[in-house]
């Protein structure tokens, strides 16, 4: 049965596009059958990255995993009504004839809309990017301003609400997981980060959703987009671009973590990615490290997750969406105890991992030339 992935949030800006297009890649080199839905109508991100992936790789002569790419149309008629039984007409003739893939990612736009609010019904998993940012929260809860308690669920949490009643009404199995992630994460310790971090772990009990490692705040997935690359498609033996820096390393375990907080089902294809599990020779050292700082007092559990990760960083491809345990929903589940400390504590580790592993590395090709050094 083919699980559908929303990437959602209301507000622009949050790191939809980005985020769909990594989890895209990850599950392609799973050995997944997977196609991408892009809804945004107007600026069309996701489609436009695909577009650069795919003129880079005539450019340079590479095979890169591409995703298939259906279109949904969009209505232009007079009437509000007509045009929403268009739209939904056009959005469920699409998913039925990708019955066969194994998942479905749907970019949503950064606003309200009828497909928006579709997609979200037909979704399994809700991925909602949220910058680190109390405006940004204020998509998901109101704050009384005297207390900074929350008030109530805010306009897009209801939203997900409706559908996730919606469709238990409907009948249809199982209910929707939905994952808030934090997206462009400073690494440097603040009051509103540690803030956002209890905040969004009370909000999670309440609601429903999960936490999840987002992203940290790199340049390398601003300059990425131009050549329609992820990080997933670095450091290999073939790839198109070396990791060159330790901030490239570590944003590639984030991609990793992100897909295993996920805990998207196994498919039957993934079982073909295999293959890019099998370390090469010279990483021998990294796994033995990643075994030696697991016994690690305070950072016992994210060093265990860290070195899993670790000794494949600079390998061909990797496999996170096969190690995933099985689907819950958010009903069943717990908030991620790595939203805020656990972050810090896991970036230490990987920290010494990443040094590790680019002592190993031939000499790189940086991102963009001489100004394309990720922060």
């Amino acid at each position: 049965m083919t699980h559908v992935i929303v990437l959602g949030n209301e507000k622009g800006g949050s790191g939809k596009s980005t985020a769909a297009m990594h989890v895209i890649v990850a599950l392609l080199k799973s050995g997944s059958k997977v196609a991408a839905i892009d809804l945004d109508m107007r600026q069309r991100s996701l489609s436009r990255y695909l577009q650069n992936r795919r003129k880079y790789s005539e450019i340079k002569g590479m095979t890169l995993d591409f995703p298939a790419l259906p279109e949904v149309s969009s209505s232009d008629l007079d009437s509000r009504e007509a045009a929403r039984q268009a739209e939904t007409k056009s959005l469920k003739a699409v998913l039925m004839g990708l019955g066969d893939f194994d998942y479905v990612i749907i970019d949503c736009p950064g606003a309200d809309s009828h497909l928006s609010r579709l997609a979200h019904d037909h979704a399994d998993t809700i991925i909602t990017p949220l910058n680190d940012s109390f405006v940004d929260f204020d998509l998901l809860a109101e704050l009384a301003p005297e207390t900074g308690d929350v008030v109530k669920p805010s306009i897009y949490s209801e939203m997900v609400w409706n559908a996730r009643k919606r469709r238990a009404l409907s009948g249809a199995p199982g209910g929707i997981d939905w994952v808030v992630m934090r997206n462009r994460v400073s690494a440097t310790r603040s009051n509103n980060k540690a803030r956002m971090g209890k905040k969004l772990e009370d909000l999670s009990a309440r609601i429903g959703f999960r936490l999840a490692r987002g992203l940290g705040d790199r340049v390398i997935y601003r300059e990425l987009f131009s050549l329609g690359l992820t990080l997933l498609d670095l450091g290999g033996k073939d790839a198109p671009v070396r990791l060159s820096t330790m901030s490239h390393v570590t944003a590639r375990l984030e991609i990793r973590s992100l897909i295993a907080t996920l805990k998207l089902p196994e498919r039957a294809g993934a079982k073909a990615a295999q293959q890019f599990d099998q370390p090469v020779a010279n990483n021998k050292a990294n796994r033995d490290g990643a075994g030696n700082h697991a016994a690690n007092g305070d950072e016992a559990a994210s060093s265990a997750r860290a070195g899993r990760e670790a000794h494949s960083a600079v390998n061909d491809g990797g496999n996170p969406a096969q190690k995933a345990p099985a689907h819950k929903t958010a009903a069943q589940s717990e908030p991620s105890r790595d939203a805020d400390a656990g972050c810090e504590a896991a970036s230490s580790t990987e920290r010494r991992f990443a040094t590790s592993a680019l002592s190993r590395m031939p000499s790189p090709q940086r991102i963009g030339g001489k100004g394309g050094e990720a922060a």
